[in-house]
């Protein structure tokens, strides 16, 4: 976890695409610092079995349908009577080229990423703003800044996480709620398939993909009480690609 601990003990943390990568070790970080997790993800098993291993709360649900999003939160605050802190981290993928991705491949890569992200950002908000307190941190990436071939519908989802943080962020900063972004580069099993001869031109001048930790500690940042006068930020955590 490294020299610095934020202390989040009492409040309550959802994160998003958590059986795995990033999503996993965001809920080991906030969970080691004392808060409520509760670990979402569309693969129920995989979830449960993660949420064991820390002692956190795991939950089957579609980012990309408004009903369970609703259920998660309603169902959230019914337990620990608030939240305080959404990390929107699920994402999957769909990559071709673009003349040959289909409608499907576009609207549920859309849907999931730029619309998970929309969805429980709007789900939170009220509680947010009944508690004048919250913190949101979305995941886009270099894709959606810089494009990248055979991702048409990725880096477009990304891209529309970074106008969607940009936005909130200027819509909520008078409800207490500040609104952040990570763009990562981080050994994920979206990383995996990446061939070795062409990581250093991925990874820039550090020339490694980080551990998936490395993007916890940089969520638990943003997401701290030491945090509060930054919002709006798209940070980067890619060991400098994205120079």
């Amino acid at each position: 976890m490294g020299n610095i601990n934020y202390d989040f003990t009492g409040r309550t943390v959802i994160v998003t695409g958590a059986a795995r990568g990033i999503g996993l070790e965001v809920a080991k970080h906030f969970n080691n610092s004392g808060a409520d997790v509760v670990m979402v993800d569309f693969d129920g098993d995989e979830v449960k079995q993660a949420a064991e291993t820390i002692d956190a709360t795991a939950v089957q649900a579609d980012v990309s349908n408004t009903d369970d999003v609703e259920r998660v939160v309603n169902d959230t605050v019914k337990r620990t009577g608030r939240i305080d802190v959404i990390v929107n981290n699920a994402g999957i993928l769909r990559d071709r080229v673009l003349w040959k991705l289909t409608d499907e491949d576009w609207a549920q890569v859309l849907d999931v990423h730029a619309g998970g992200s929309f969805r429980f950002t709007r789900a939170v908000v009220p509680h947010f703003r009944a508690q004048n307190y919250g913190r949101i941190i979305n995941v886009t990436s270099y894709s959606g800044i810089r494009g990248n071939r055979g991702q048409a519908n990725y880096s477009t989802a990304k891209a529309g996480i970074i106008g969607l943080t940009k936005t909130s962020a200027k819509e909520l900063a008078a409800f207490g709620i500040t609104v952040n972004a990570i763009s990562p580069n981080a050994a994920t099993r979206m990383t995996a398939s990446i061939p070795d001869e062409k990581v250093a031109e991925v990874t820039g001048p550090i020339a490694r993909f980080a551990d998936p930790a490395e993007m916890a500690n940089a969520i638990a940042f943003l997401a701290s009480e030491e945090a509060g006068y930054i919002t709006g930020v798209v940070l980067p955590v890619d060991g400098g690609v994205s120079m």
